[in-house]
C-alpha cells in the first residue's frame, strides 16, 4: 500500500482507501468515524447480510444515526488530502493531539471558540496566532458555508 498519510488510528493510500492501523487507538476524528462507518455500510451492502439478532439491529441503528448526524457536518465533505494539509499546517503550532482533533472536528470561526478548544490559549497563543489558525482552518477545511453554496447552486 502506498501510504498517502496516516494518523494514530488509520492509514490512507493514494486511492483514498483507509486501513485500520491501530484498533485500540483512543482518539478518532469525525472524518475517520464517518469514513469507517461508510465503508462498513458498503461492505454490509455488498455481503447482502440481513439483520439477525437484536444486538445487530441495535448496532445497525447506532451506525445509521451516527452516519445521519455526521453526514450533516463538515466532516462529510473532508477528504484525506484536506486532513493531511490541516495536520501538516498544525505541526508548527504547539498544540496537543486532542486540541488538533477538536479544531479538525469543530472548525472554530472565532477567537472565543478557539479559546474553548485550546487549553490556556491566552498564554500559549498571541491574538495574531489565533487569527492565523482561524484563517487556516477556514481555508483548509470545508464548512457549512460550502454546503450552503452547493445547495444553492444545485
Amino acid at each position: 500500500m502506498n501510504v498517502l498519510f496516516h494518523t494514530d488510528s488509520f492509514v490512507w493510500d493514494q486511492n483514498g482507501n483507509m486501513e485500520v492501523k491501530n484498533a485500540h487507538a483512543a482518539m478518532l476524528s469525525n472524518y475517520e468515524v464517518f469514513q469507517l462507518l461508510t465503508d462498513l455500510k458498503e461492505q454490509k451492502k455488498d455481503s447482502g447480510k440481513s439483520k439477525h439478532s437484536a444486538g445487530q439491529q441495535n448496532l445497525n441503528t447506532i451506525m445509521y444515526e451516527t452516519l445521519k448526524y455526521l453526514s450533516k457536518t463538515p466532516c462529510s465533505r473532508q477528504r484525506p488530502e484536506m486532513v493531511k494539509a490541516f495536520l501538516s499546517t498544525m505541526m508548527r503550532h504547539k498544540l496537543t493531539k486532542a486540541e488538533k482533533l477538536q479544531l479538525l472536528n469543530h472548525r472554530p470561526r472565532t477567537a472565543v471558540e478557539m479559546q474553548l478548544m485550546v487549553e490556556e490559549s491566552e498564554e500559549r497563543l498571541s491574538e495574531e496566532q489565533i487569527e492565523e489558525l482561524i484563517q487556516t482552518i477556514a481555508e483548509l477545511l470545508p464548512g457549512e458555508d460550502a454546503a450552503t453554496a452547493e445547495a444553492e447552486t444545485a
